[in-house]
């Protein structure tokens, strides 16, 4: 059975997201000049957000493109018959780049869509530290993992929704200002050159592992 398109664009996104978090900290690591030991704690908590934030964003390219489709068939003209008459003929040119749809999507995607996935990063990263105030430093990840199946290791009666969205706002314009130098780039490389939503998410992805690293940091200062 073939698997569904947005549940391997989640898979991809969750095992670059953990990925981008072990860079992340193996990079401050060296700048300290310490030791390499992960911290499967964070790692874990970078996954669960990508399996989180993916499918909305899957869902959101999926919208784009379909209302507003990057290729459209060209009008052929009509042919003329041997009685002078004019006669249409079955277009049978190339589907052509459209720059209206083109420039909508990317407005669409680097306003509306960035507001979205900035605050979705913020009020996540901040409630999931709320909900586990006291998580230990383990670099285990067999012992991470039973850490992380343990009952009550996530509270989120602790979180305080009000505090949460301070912090979101206080931070959304150094985000959106640090990702200006990437995303729009990333998105006119899909809208123009990548045909199908599964392969703007894989670029969106791998684009993502340098911004991971960015996040993981800023998260780590929390």
């Amino acid at each position: 059975m073939a698997r569904s398109p947005i549940v391997s664009a989640t898979l991809q996104a969750a095992v670059l997201g953990a990925a981008s978090n072990i860079l992340a900290q193996v990079i401050e690591a060296y700048r300290k000049k310490s030791a390499i030991e992960v911290n499967w704690i964070p790692v874990f908590q970078f996954l669960i957000f990508s399996v989180i934030s993916t499918p909305p964003n899957f869902l959101w390219q999926d919208f784009l493109e379909s209302t507003f489709p990057a290729r459209v068939a060209s009008p052929s003209p009509p042919s003329s018959s041997s009685s002078g008459s004019k006669v249409s003929r079955p277009d049978q040119s190339q589907p052509q780049l459209s720059t209206r749809n083109t420039l909508i999507k990317f407005a669409l995607d680097q306003t509306v869509g960035a507001v979205f996935n900035t605050l979705l990063f913020s009020i996540y990263i901040h409630s999931i530290h709320m909900a586990m105030p006291n998580a230990p430093r383990i670099t285990s990840f067999t012992k991470a993992t039973g850490y992380w199946l343990s009952p009550g290791v996530i509270d989120f009666s602790a979180v305080d929704l009000g505090a949460v969205l301070d912090a979101a706002f206080a931070e959304f314009w150094t985000i959106v200002f640090a990702g200006v130098k990437l995303w729009p780039a990333v998105s006119l490389v899909n809208f123009t050159l990548v045909k199908t939503v599964e392969g703007r998410n894989l670029v969106g992805c791998i684009a993502g592992l340098g911004w991971g690293v960015y996040m993981s940091m800023i998260a780590a200062k929390d």
